[in-house]
């Protein structure tokens, strides 16, 4: 798909991942073109799938979710229905906000989130006493330096 991208497309993209909120009429105006084929191309790149949604980033310190940590998960099995029952109970926990599958000696990192140190605890006792979960290691955050949860599109050229 990256090869039918033209420039007007990744104006778009740009300009979406910038303000996710902007109207038709001012995204067709940024990226030069009328209003009708701006819809229709976004159109398109929401059903190939390149623009996966639109959502509003929240600040979850000033929602009562002060401690951020990331917890490194070793499985006992990587059978496949063993991942898929990890999977599945992931994914239902609200704590963890991703979860991503490494390679090497850790099989996955979860990124969390909790109102307290308290709260992490008890989700650390549960994590850990999963089927399957051999080893659990957690590293709390103490200050963020970057968080840009987009895809770096320069301002000059789109990719090659």
């Amino acid at each position: 798909m990256r090869s039918r991208l033209d420039a007007t497309d990744w104006k778009i993209l740009r300009e979406l991942q910038d303000d996710g909120r902007i109207t038709n009429v001012e995204l067709a105006r940024r990226a030069g073109i009328s209003a009708p084929p701006c819809l229709r191309r976004v159109r398109s790149l929401e059903e190939a799938g390149i623009i996966k949604g639109y959502r509003a980033i929240l600040d979850e310190k000033k929602l009562g979710y002060e401690v951020t940590c990331f917890a490194m998960v070793q499985l006992a099995s990587q059978a496949e229905t063993d991942l898929g029952n990890f999977h599945e109970r992931i994914r239902a926990w609200p704590l963890v906000r991703e979860c991503w599958t490494l390679s090497g000696d850790i099989d996955f990192i979860l990124k969390c989130v909790a109102p307290d140190l308290k709260a992490f605890q008890s989700f650390v006792l549960e994590l850990t006493a999963l089927p399957n979960v051999r080893n659990v290691r957690t590293a709390l955050t103490l200050d963020l330096v970057k968080d840009e949860p987009i895809v770096p599109i320069s301002r000059e050229a789109a990719p090659a």
